[in-house]
């Protein structure tokens, strides 16, 4: 059975920001957009890093988890030669014992440097 987790986060694609199938969660790739205004913000690969894992945190929080469930990430770079910046940020997001994790240059949809989704593990209580 799958449920679709509801967010405050506005939505203009076709998709939902995450899905619960059983005890994982899978939230779709989320780029660099302020959770508030949800405008894309840019400054470097640092900066865009961070707001994607906000927004994914933000997620997994009206999922009923956190970071620390994150099981799988996948990061899709514009240009992989901001692997280092990117994984400087991600390191402060997952300190300890980090998910498995795929990385890979692509083009993306929206003219941003990085997209990421993730898959939650949350055992329904």
């Amino acid at each position: 059975m799958k449920e679709i987790i509801k967010t405050d986060l506005p939505v203009s694609v076709p998709i939902s920001h995450a899905v619960r199938a059983g005890d994982f969660i899978f939230v779709s790739g989320q780029i660099s957009t302020d959770l508030k205004t949800n405008q894309i913000v840019r400054g470097g690969i640092e900066k865009e890093t961070s707001v994607v894992l906000e927004r994914i945190e933000h997620i997994l929080n009206d999922a009923g988890c956190s970071l620390q469930d994150v099981v799988k990430a996948t990061v899709l770079l514009t240009n992989i030669n901001d692997f280092d910046g990117m994984n400087t940020v991600f390191k402060t997001y997952f300190p300890v014992d980090p998910p498995a994790r795929l990385c890979f240059e692509v083009k993306l949809a929206a003219d941003v440097a990085v997209e990421i989704e993730v898959i939650a593990y949350a055992p329904i209580k």
